[in-house]
C-alpha cells in the first residue's frame, strides 16, 4: 500500500488495539477476568473499563461532544484513586465491555466529523489544547500500552498469547519448545548476573 492517507492509518491502529485488548477477556471466567496479577493490581477487565474512560474523555469531552448518557463517577474524577482500573462486584463484565464499545463508537463519531487540525480543550487542569491529531496518536500511544499489559496479565492466568485470533504473530513452538526456550533465556540471565542453578547468587 503506497497511497498516503494519515488518518485511516491512525484509525487502524487505534482500532487494532481496541479489538486486541477485547480478545484478551475471551473465554474468562468472571474471576480469571477480574483478579489483580500484579502488586499495583492490574487486571483485564480493569484496563478496559480505564480505556472506556479515556475514550469517552479525549474524543468526546476534549471536543464538546460529551456522550449521551450518565457519565460514571470514575470518569467525572468523583470517585476515589484508581476507581477506573477495577471492576466492583456491582459492575458486571458486559456492562463494562458493552460502556468500551460505546465510548469507541462515539470516539469515531468524532472522528468521522472533525478534520485532524480540529483543536479540543482537555477538560482537566491545565486545560491543554490539542489537535485531533495529536489526540489520536495520544490514544493509539495509550491503548497499545495497556494491551501489553493485558498480553502479559492474561499469559499469566491461562498461558494464551497472541495478537489476533487468526493469526497470534508468535515463533512456532509447542509448550516443549516454549519450556525450554524461556530455561535458556533464563540461564542467561543466570549467567550475566554471575549465578548458577545450584543457588540464587548475588543481588547486586
Amino acid at each position: 500500500m503506497t497511497t498516503a492517507d494519515p488518518a485511516t492509518d491512525l484509525r487502524r491502529y487505534l482500532q487494532d488495539a481496541r479489538d486486541v485488548l477485547l480478545l484478551k477477556l475471551e473465554g474468562l471466567s468472571e474471576y480469571d477476568a477480574r483478579r489483580p496479577l500484579t502488586p499495583t493490581g492490574t487486571n483485564l477487565l480493569g484496563l478496559v473499563k480505564h480505556l472506556a474512560g479515556a475514550e469517552a474523555i479525549y474524543f468526546g469531552e476534549t471536543f464538546g461532544r460529551p456522550l449521551p448518557h450518565a457519565q460514571p463517577l470514575w470518569i467525572t474524577g468523583a470517585a476515589e484513586p484508581n476507581a477506573d482500573l477495577w471492576a466492583t462486584p456491582d459492575e458486571t463484565r458486559e456492562q463494562i465491555v458493552d460502556d468500551y464499545r460505546r465510548a469507541c463508537a462515539h470516539a469515531d463519531e468524532t472522528l468521522d466529523s472533525l478534520p485532524l487540525d480540529t483543536v479540543g480543550r482537555v477538560p482537566w487542569p491545565p486545560h491543554l489544547e490539542l489537535t485531533l491529531h495529536r489526540i489520536i496518536v495520544h490514544m493509539i500511544a495509550e491503548t497499545h500500552r495497556h494491551v501489553g499489559q493485558a498480553d502479559v496479565v492474561r499469559e499469566l492466568v491461562d498461558g494464551s498469547v497472541g495478537q489476533r485470533a487468526e493469526g497470534d504473530n508468535m515463533a512456532p513452538g509447542d509448550a516443549s519448545w516454549w519450556e525450554q526456550h524461556r530455561n535458556r533465556v533464563d540461564e542467561a540471565a543466570r549467567k550475566a548476573a554471575g549465578q548458577d542453578r545450584r543457588g540464587p547468587g548475588p543481588t547486586h
